[in-house]
């Protein structure tokens, strides 16, 4: 199996979310989790309220019946993920629905396409969840 196919497998597993849909699932409860390493934030910015966590510790952190998940976290909370521009995202999200987040997806174009159009950002620097 190649890297392609592999990530081809998660995104049939999910529905993707574009950077408009994001943030209107956002505005209506939706949990953003930014799994970018750090020096990405703070080159890049951060997206308005959304939650950095280091992806080493992901799905422990949002395994809704693990006693180390994050306080944010439900099982009927939607979930999405982004990365830099996608890819890491899918995977990881498709990670989150199978380990109990139903609702979990991922940002198509991750963090990139969000600032491309034009969605509120903040500065960058954020310490991710460990």
């Amino acid at each position: 199996m190649t890297a392609e196919t592999f990530l081809a497998e998660a995104r049939a597993e999910i529905e993707r979310v574009d950077a408009l849909k994001a943030y209107r699932l956002q505005r209506e409860g939706a949990l953003l989790v930014d799994i970018r390493p750090y020096y990405n934030r703070l080159a890049e910015g951060e997206i308005l309220n959304a939650l950095p966590v280091e992806r080493v510790v992901l799905e422990w952190r949002l395994d809704p019946r693990s006693p180390h998940r994050i306080p944010e976290i439900s099982e009927d909370r939607t979930v999405i993920v982004f990365c830099n521009e996608g890819f890491a995202s899918s995977l990881a999200a498709r990670d989150l629905r199978r380990i109990g987040l139903p609702h979990a997806t991922d940002l198509i174009g991750g963090f990139r396409a969000w600032d491309e159009a034009g969605l509120p950002i903040t500065d960058g620097g954020s310490p991710g969840i460990t």
